[in-house]
This record gives structure tokens, C-alpha cells and sequence, in this order.
């Protein structure tokens, strides 16, 4: 018996000497890891965005477009598998946490660093990212998804030859994910695009001209499918929410006494035009400076999210017919706006409420507290790095981390384009709020912040690879597949992908 303890020890020994059991420690870290902050926020910290879906997925309230339905939907399979509304929140903590691993797992490969790749891991619990993880919100998903794409781009670039199955396999995820993301935030297809490139530059190193058309048409008809079977599943009612963008811009950017002119030459309703003046003049009053369709619009009645839809057009056309004539107003407002939104982003912590004021019960919805003791601890983690760093929370900062991702001429080491690809993805999420950003909450530059945080930790494993294989090559598991090439070549053994000349189509 004594022997064979022995034995096993010593292939245990040997085998953390070689680095073959360091990614299984990896995974069980971030298992840990992730059971432990799904645990602070349980059952799922909820605003009343987050609410509002909640109660469509159970089918408590007519489900519709304001936000998006992809979402409601998601979340209702997952209450009718588990029974229970707190797995959404538990979901993204290990959807964070699995792709934080793969990244991890990958950077081990890259670097031999133990150390480096517990960095990666690390990056979940940066209060900057892990203020948010548990708190059911479609930015979150957003980035989450994304972010899940991007590692399994990385993963599908460093498969060696003949794993055909397991890299469609892979493409097809990174496809559904990117879908995902693309219809969870009316405004990530900005983001999505640069991703979606890292992924066809993942599977085909050189494509051609016909290679990306194919990939592009297969990705808009997957986006354009989900879209309709999304529909199809959930029959939402039209909002038109778009309509709140050029409410906002037409009450502040012109007098009440303008609005009132521009409301009569478009031919709007008596009722819309007074609602609309008196919008303008309540916003002025109260010195509000955005979402004015919220904040200061009149309400005869509860809120009704169809009340858009029936004016949309008449909304549209005062904006089109306006803005141009007022367009120096127009400029000054939307800088104002993005760069409050820059500089002085709010809701870093967001305090756990997780039931509207109304407290509608449902069989799924259980009255079970918050543990006030794991959320004052998070929020003082989160609330304190915000006072003492508070460039972590801000939009600026991430600004800038993407314009120098994309802009710095070289990057050294594996992950060149896949940086750049990265910051350009932040780069034009940020940009895409300049004419549409309707406060400045932290959540909108959320995936920039992730991305950014992420791309920092590449950085430092290109670095520490261009070390080691300017030493003696990387250490670890001895694998010919993940040599670092030396700065400005391409490793010579690097995997191809599938091949045009294999005939392979997407």
C-alpha cells in the first residue's frame, strides 16, 4: 500500500514539475472562485430594468421591446429548467469565471508563469469588474458575451492541426455567442464587429475577399434569425424606444417655446405637442440634463411602454426637421452629455434590491434577504477603490486604454492584432454613446472597462513570452504548438485553421 502511495506521489510531483496538473489547479481556482461571488450576490442583485424582465420571463407582464426580449427569454428556459430566478445571476458568474479560466489556461501555455495566469484569474475580483457581476443587467450579458468570444478566438487560433471537429465546434459557439451579444444591447453591434473579425482572423489566418463576405453573411443570417425565432417565441409588443433619443435632444436643445413651433409644423397631436413643451420647460426647471422622456416627461397614467410607438414617426420627423437648423445646439448638447458620461459616471455599486416597491410575490420568487454582511463588505471593496482610483470607474480612462490598444503602432509578442482588435471594439462601443447616450451610468462603458482590463493582462504575458523564448522558449507543457515566435514572425508551427484550398466553407 506504502508503494503505491510512493508511486503516485512521485507522478504527482513529476507532474506539477512538468505543469501538466497546473490547468486543472487553474480550473478548480476559478471554480472556487466563481462559487464564491455567485455566493455574494445571490439571489441576484436587480434594479427595476432588471425587474421588468423578470416579471416577463415569468409571465407576470406582457412581454415588449423596451428592453431586449432575447434576454426575458433566456432568463424564462432557465426558470423552467431550475425553478428558480437566482440561476441568471449565478449564470454570468460562471460564464465570467469559465472564459476568465480559458484566458488563464491559455496565458499558462504562453509563459510557464503560474503567477501570470492567477493574474488573469485575478482580473474577476478587480472591484472595477466584480461590482457588477452579479447584477443582472443586458451590459453585463453584453460583455460577458463577448469576452467569451474572444476566448474562444484565441483558443480556436492555438488548436493544432486535425482537431477539425472541436474548431467548428468552437466557431459555432463563438457564432451563437456573438449573436448573443449583438441582440441583448440594441447598441452592441458596434462592439461586436471587431470580435467578430478576431474570430474569422482565429479560424483563417489570411482569409480572402470570399472568405469574409461568407463569414459576414452567415453572421448577419444567424443575428437576423435569432432576431425572428426571438420574436416568434415571445410576441413583444412594439415600443420604439429609439423615439427617446431625439426627445431628449429636442427638449434640450430647443425652448420650450421652439418645441411647441416644431411640434405644429410636424403635424403633431395637440396632446403630444403640450406634453412635449411641458417636457422642455421640466427639464429646464430641474436643471435635468438627460433621459428627459423619464425624468420630466408628463404622465396622466402609470407608465406605458407603448406610448412611443404610436408616436414615434411624428417624434422622428420633428428631430429630422430641427436638428439640422440648430445644429451648433445639437453639437454642444451631445458633447455635454458624453462627457458626463466620460468623466462622471454614477451606479458603481449598485445596492442590491432585487423587488420593486409593489413586492409582487410569484412561486418562483422567494422573499430570501440579501446577506447584508457579503453586500456591505462588496460595497465598501467597490466603494472604496472607487474613491481612492476612481479612473477605474470612469469612461475616460478606458478611452484612452482603447485608443492606445489600437493606435501604438506595434505590439510585440502573440497577441498583436488580437490587442488591437480589442481596443477597437472598446473604441467604437464608447464612440456609439456620443449621439445616443442617454446618462452616465458606469455600466455603459462596462465592457470597455472588462476588455480593457483583460487586454492589460495580455500585455503582460506577451511581455513575460518574449522573455522566456528569447531565454530557452517557454516552459510548462512541452508543446511545439505553443512556441512564441520571436518579435515580428509568425511561429512557424502555429495552427493553420481550415484551409481554403482544403475547400472548406463557412
Amino acid at each position: 500500500m506504502s508503494g503505491t502511495v510512493d508511486r503516485w506521489t512521485t507522478t504527482l510531483r513529476r507532474a506539477w514539475r512538468a505543469g501538466t496538473l497546473w490547468p486543472w489547479c487553474l480550473a478548480a481556482i476559478a471554480a472556487a472562485c466563481g462559487y464564491a461571488v455567485a455566493t455574494v450576490f445571490h439571489p441576484g442583485y436587480l434594479s427595476a430594468d432588471s425587474n421588468t424582465q423578470l416579471w416577463q420571463a415569468l409571465g407576470d407582464e406582457p412581454m415588449n421591446d423596451w428592453h431586449p426580449p432575447v434576454m426575458a427569454l433566456l432568463w424564462r428556459i432557465i426558470i423552467r429548467i431550475t425553478g428558480d430566478f437566482s440561476t441568471m445571476a449565478a449564470l454570468q458568474a460562471a460564464v465570467l469565471w469559465g472564459t476568465l479560466w480559458v484566458l488563464a489556461r491559455l496565458g499558462w501555455k504562453k509563459t510557464g508563469s503560474r503567477g501570470l495566469s492567477l493574474a488573469v484569474l485575478a482580473v474577476g475580483f478587480a472591484p472595477h469588474i466584480m461590482n457588477l457581476t452579479g447584477v443582472v443587467w443586458k451590459d453585463v450579458h453584453m460583455a460577458y458575451a463577448l469576452l467569451a468570444v474572444f476566448a474562444i478566438a484565441l483558443t480556436v487560433r492555438d488548436l493544432p492541426e486535425g482537431r477539425a471537429r472541436t474548431r467548428w465546434a468552437l466557431l459555432v459557439l463563438g457564432v451563437l455567442f456573438l449573436a448573443y451579444a449583438a441582440l441583448v444591447r440594441k447598441n452592441g453591434i458596434p462592439a461586436a464587429i471587431p470580435v467578430f473579425a478576431l474570430l474569422v482572423l482565429a479560424a483563417w489566418p489570411a482569409p480572402g475577399r470570399r472568405r469574409w463576405l461568407a463569414a459576414t453573411g452567415v453572421f448577419v443570417a444567424v443575428v437576423i434569425a435569432g432576431s425572428a425565432g426571438v420574436s416568434a417565441a415571445t410576441a413583444p409588443l412594439a415600443t420604439r424606444v429609439y423615439a427617446v433619443i431625439p426627445v431628449d435632444d429636442l427638449v434640450h436643445v430647443l425652448t420650450p417655446a421652439q418645441v411647441r413651433t416644431a411640434a405644429e409644423q410636424a403635424g403633431a397631436s395637440a396632446d403630444l405637442r403640450d406634453r412635449l413643451v411641458t417636457t422642455a420647460a421640466n427639464c429646464q426647471k430641474r436643471h435635468i440634463a438627460s433621459d428627459a422622456y423619464l425624468q420630466c416627461y408628463p404622465r396622466s397614467q402609470p407608465f406605458d411602454v407603448t406610448y412611443l410607438n404610436h408616436r414615434a414617426d411624428v417624434i422622428v420627423r420633428m428631430w429630422t426637421q430641427q436638428m439640422p437648423r440648430h445644429w451648433k445646439g445639437y453639437v454642444e448638447y451631445r458633447v455635454r452629455v458624453f462627457t458626463k458620461l466620460l468623466f462622471q459616471s454614477n451606479q458603481v455599486f449598485w445596492n442590491g434590491t432585487y423587488v420593486n416597491a409593489d413586492a409582487r410575490l410569484h412561486p418562483v420568487v422567494q422573499k430570501e434577504p440579501l446577506n447584508d454582511t457579503l453586500r456591505s463588505a462588496l460595497q465598501n471593496y467597490v466603494t472604496g477603490f472607487a474613491r481612492d482610483l476612481p479612473m477605474l470607474f470612469q469612461g475616460w480612462f478606458w478611452l484612452a486604454v482603447s485608443l492606445v490598444l489600437v493606435l501604438r503602432r506595434r505590439w510585440t509578442g502573440p497577441y498583436s492584432r488580437e490587442l488591437r482588435l480589442l481596443g477597437a471594439s472598446s473604441l467604437l462601443y464608447i464612440l456609439a454613446y456620443l449621439p445616443t447616450a442617454p446618462e452616465s451610468n458606469y455600466r455603459y462603458v462596462y465592457w470597455p472597462a472588462l476588455s480593457g482590463t483583460v487586454a492589460l493582462a495580455l500585455i503582460a504575458i506577451a511581455f513575460v513570452a518574449r522573455r522566456r523564448t528569447a531565454a530557452d522558449g517557454p516552459i510548462g507543457e512541452p508543446d511545439a504548438h505553443h512556441t512564441v515566435p520571436s518579435a515580428g514572425r509568425a511561429p512557424e508551427s502555429a495552427p493553420a485553421g481550415p484551409r481554403e484550398d482544403a475547400g472548406v466553407a463557412m
